[in-house]
């Protein structure tokens, strides 16, 4: 096969992580016990601060404490004080104590593509977040370049292929997520590969634009091994 770029997705794509999220979600809202309010409901109005402070102040562990403790002002029902604010705030803040796991097939599959195409780790979050987390992996051998990003979108995409000086019709985008993997990479000319995660990130979740055969969708990582090999 003639020498790919692949460009990968982190988070939910090589290793775990919305799980963790959600398991601090689970404990601010046993903590919260609010007397009317659904979980899903809860998750609604977390939302709503979170795309409003993404914009502002992006993603990750540290930025969700933020949106924690915003959500727990706004809907505590009893009075409040600073140790209240900080409880919530320890149950994002223990996500950076959460175990790295790596998705399955990603240790196996990975060193075959290193060894055919080039790779690239393109995510998304505070930069010394993502950074250890791509050390504590042990992935970062397998990959030419890793970038950290703010936000991935259609612009980001065209600015690492321009500055990799990538030939849009051999590169490809790997990842679980439509809203920033799949149709942002689409939209600059790239191929995608669609790596499905039943926990994604809601936030992340948008239908895929119909891109003319420019899309594949696989069932597990292991999968990559017969698509570029």
């Amino acid at each position: 096969m003639t020498r790919q770029h692949l460009i990968f997705d982190a988070d939910d794509t090589l290793w775990e992580n919305n799980v963790y999220f959600e398991v601090a979600f689970d404990r601010f809202c046993e903590f919260l016990g609010h007397s009317s309010l659904t979980p899903d409901e809860i998750r609604s109005v977390l939302d709503e601060i979170e795309i409003e402070n993404n914009k502002v102040h992006g993603y990750g562990a540290l930025n969700f404490a933020r949106n924690l403790r915003q959500c727990y002002s706004k809907l505590c029902e009893r009075g409040f004080n600073e140790s209240h604010l900080k409880e919530v705030a320890g149950y994002a803040h223990g996500i950076l104590e959460s175990p790295m796991e790596l998705m399955p097939g990603v240790s196996e599959t990975l060193p075959e593509l290193a060894a055919l195409h080039e790779l690239t780790m393109f995510t998304k979050g505070h930069s010394d977040e993502q950074g250890a987390k791509i050390e504590r992996s042990g992935l970062r051998r397998y990959f030419d370049h890793c970038v950290i990003v703010k936000e991935k979108n259609r612009a980001a995409y065209i600015e690492l292929a321009q500055s990799r000086a990538f030939d849009l019709d051999r590169t490809w985008m790997i990842g679980n997520s439509p809203k920033s993997d799949i149709n942002p990479a689409l939209a600059a000319g790239m191929r995608a590969v669609f790596v499905p995660h039943q926990r994604t990130w809601t936030l992340e979740r948008e239908d895929i634009a119909d891109v003319n055969g420019r899309l594949v969708v696989v069932e597990t990582f292991s999968q990559l091994r017969d698509l570029f090999s």
